[in-house]
């Protein structure tokens, strides 16, 4: 310890780094551990099923993990959380402004940059003068984390919640769009579409083309996550 002592000493009045402190190294490591666990059986276990999206799987966990290191090496005199955050946003409204994220996606993706920012601040602070440590132990670490992977499960789970699906579907009779001729539409929805239809939403009419948007709700678990099951319209990026 000593010699790390030193050599600590030396590098940081030649560079201005230090070599090696062994409490926050291992601390580093530990919440490290901690969050690629938690997110990735989150983002494998409970969103990938339903949706068989590798590229948003890939993009959660590498997202999740680089938000951790950026806010954890940046948590001191330096830069600050806002500052690390601050950067994510950049990169937020840069790319994701491109390319309509289903809420789905969208919700994961901000429950894993919440769980890997808590996992990144959460860490004990030694007091020399009182001689006591205070903070987040690793106990309260776990407990954060189970309480996420919870409620990814609540979120997922048709036996909790309700996993109705919705589709919009572009419309090629109008005639049947008004409300006498609801059980009608229905019955022509069911007949194309295989689908036993829960509820009818219509959207814009156009008479010039003879179609409407309309949105159907059912109940089939098989479809639930589809993320391109909303569009109305053929989208940018495929």
């Amino acid at each position: 310890m000593e010699i790390i002592q030193q050599l600590n000493y030396d590098l940081g009045n030649m560079f201005g780094v230090t070599l090696f402190d062994p409490q926050q190294f291992t601390s580093l490591v530990i919440r490290f551990i901690i969050n690629l666990v938690v997110v990735s059986v989150i983002a494998r276990c409970f969103y990938y099923p339903r949706s068989r999206r590798h590229d948003y799987t890939f993009i959660f966990i590498l997202m999740s993990m680089s938000i951790f290191l950026l806010v954890s090496l940046m948590d001191g005199e330096g830069m600050q959380i806002g500052a690390a955050m601050g950067l994510f946003a950049i990169f937020g409204i840069m790319r994701f402004r491109t390319e309509a994220v289903p809420i789905r996606e969208m919700t994961y993706l901000f429950m894993l940059i919440a769980l890997s920012v808590v996992n990144a601040v959460a860490h004990g602070d030694y007091h020399p003068k009182a001689d006591y440590w205070d903070g987040v132990g690793i106990v309260t670490i776990l407990f954060v984390n189970i309480v996420f992977v919870c409620m990814a499960w609540i979120f997922e789970s048709s036996r909790v919640m309700n996993q109705e699906c919705s589709r919009i579907i572009r419309y090629d009779n109008v005639n049947l769009v008004s409300p006498e001729k609801r059980e009608e539409l229905k019955a022509d929805l069911e007949k194309r579409t295989g689908l036993t239809i829960n509820r009818i939403e219509i959207g814009m009419l156009d008479y010039l083309k003879d179609s409407v948007l309309i949105r159907i709700f059912y109940n089939d678990p098989s479809d639930i996550g589809n993320s391109i099951a909303r569009y109305g319209r053929m989208p940018k990026e495929m």
